[in-house]
């Protein structure tokens, strides 16, 4: 994002967090931000297009913080698992999000309750698909209804510690709430006793179109990033995961081990930023094929 587009979302969500969005004008938002009405729409083209925004940067940004902390690491290990959970929480608790969700779903403003329940959905998508990934593929069926349970008990749990301003350990809330859910994931197994129709969870989960990583944007990225000032290490290793990635046959136990090696090599330079994004778009490719 560039930086006048985030001036404004930074100043959008302060006042919607202290208003509500209802209350909040445009008006509002140009004396806030210190910009035209022109700066404003060059942007956006309405409030709720703002609202949007400050809603897929959220997703975007916690999306690139938990595939950052599972490359080169086991993809079946719970504690990386906890720790992925716990960050959107984390950046939504840091930046006081739970106020805009309430104020959306109090509002009568029904394109910006769409815009939170598919927020929503991604979230309970990567959830389901991550704990799959942990617990084992027979445990596919009842993933998503899984998933469903556990939302709600981490954010009614979560609430009555917010509202009663009570101190916790988020992992720790993570953690206790996550072997709860293993043993309901284990009886629901057992038993194969789902409670919620398969035809209405896929009727909920169509609500979203899911976004995936292709080749292209892979290259075009590269394209961007690819730097003369690279260190020999860093032009093999680079060379290397290009020339695996135009191969026939995507062979990921090749590619894989070599993400977080180069993307180490960037550590504490002008590029670390820019190796991480590139990085995590090939995981995420890799992982949607």
């Amino acid at each position: 994002m560039n930086e006048r587009k985030k001036q404004i979302t930074d100043a959008a969500l302060t006042l919607f967090q202290e208003k509500g969005i209802q209350h909040t004008s445009i008006q509002d938002i140009l004396i806030g931000a210190n910009i035209s009405k022109g700066t404003f729409y060059n942007h956006f083209s309405s409030k709720n297009d703002c609202v949007a925004e400050i809603l897929e940067n959220l997703r975007e940004e916690a999306n690139q913080l938990r595939i950052t902390a599972q490359i080169g690491k086991d993809k079946q290990d719970r504690t990386i698992f906890i720790e992925q959970i716990s960050i959107l929480i984390r950046l939504q608790e840091e930046r006081k999000l739970y106020r805009l969700f309430e104020a959306i779903l109090h509002s009568n403003e029904a394109d910006l309750k769409k815009l939170v329940l598919q927020h929503r959905i991604k979230d309970m998508e990567w959830l389901t698909a991550r704990l799959i990934e942990v617990r084992g593929e027979e445990f596919r069926p009842y993933a998503f209804e899984s998933v469903v349970l556990f939302t709600g008990m981490l954010q009614h749990t979560l609430f009555v510690n917010r509202y009663t301003n009570t101190s916790y350990e988020l992992k720790h809330v993570i953690d206790i709430i996550l072997s709860y859910l293993e043993l309901i994931l284990a009886k629901m197994s057992e038993d194969k006793t789902p409670l919620l129709d398969n035809k209405a969870i896929q009727e909920f989960r169509s609500q979203v179109k899911k976004k995936t990583v292709t080749f292209e944007d892979i290259l075009a990225y590269a394209d961007t990033f690819r730097n003369e000032r690279f260190s020999e290490e860093q032009q093999d290793l680079y060379e290397a995961i290009m020339s695996e990635l135009k191969e026939k046959r995507l062979r990921k136990s090749v590619l894989l081990p070599l993400l977080k090696p180069f993307q180490d090599t960037f550590k504490e330079t002008q590029l670390e930023t820019e190796a991480q994004t590139f990085t995590n778009l090939i995981w995420f490719y890799l992982h949607s094929h």
